[in-house]
């Protein structure tokens, strides 16, 4: 089995940040689940608010900030690379939303990432379906890393006008 590589980039200077190593913990619970997907290499990058507004505007024609983002890579074709994809995840939203739903920072960073990372791997929820089987998936690793579920709040995150 390939090694997990976990790229962390801070575009803010926020001390509140998840550290390599917790990224590359929830990351690679979810690889777990995954033994035989090659692409191992996930880049997780922190902004701020303007970041996640242009990038949510100029991918997904949604003109606000959001939690977290997930870019799929793409290989070209013939080309043969590890790379799952990039995670760009605003503290700011992801904070507010942790202190609204009452939840630790930790607890909530770590399912920011769990959620970017599955949509990487391509589980969705578009429809009613998808969403119950990929926030089922979500419940069952966090429960792993000894985090609640995070559905049983009454505001929903991620939201689906996330991501």
């Amino acid at each position: 089995m390939n090694e997990l590589i976990v790229d962390r980039q801070a575009a803010i200077n926020e001390p509140l940040l998840p550290t390599l190593a917790q990224l590359t913990y929830w990351v690679g619970c979810v690889f777990a689940h995954h033994p035989d997907d090659p692409r191992r290499e996930v880049t997780i990058r922190f902004v701020d608010e303007a970041e996640s507004q242009t990038l949510n505007r100029d991918y997904r024609g949604k003109d606000k900030t959001t939690n977290v983002l997930s870019f799929p890579f793409e290989s070209p074709p013939g080309i043969d690379l590890p790379l799952l994809g990039d995670l760009v995840i605003c503290h700011a939203v992801v904070a507010h939303e942790a202190q609204q739903q009452g939840k630790s920072l930790e607890h909530h960073y770590a399912h920011m990432v769990v959620h970017g990372t599955l949509h990487l791997m391509g589980y969705d929820h578009i429809d009613d379906q998808e969403a119950e089987e990929m926030e089922q998936f979500e419940r069952e690793l966090l429960a792993e890393l000894n985090i609640p579920d995070p559905y049983s709040v009454d505001i929903h995150t991620p939201d689906d006008d996330n991501h």
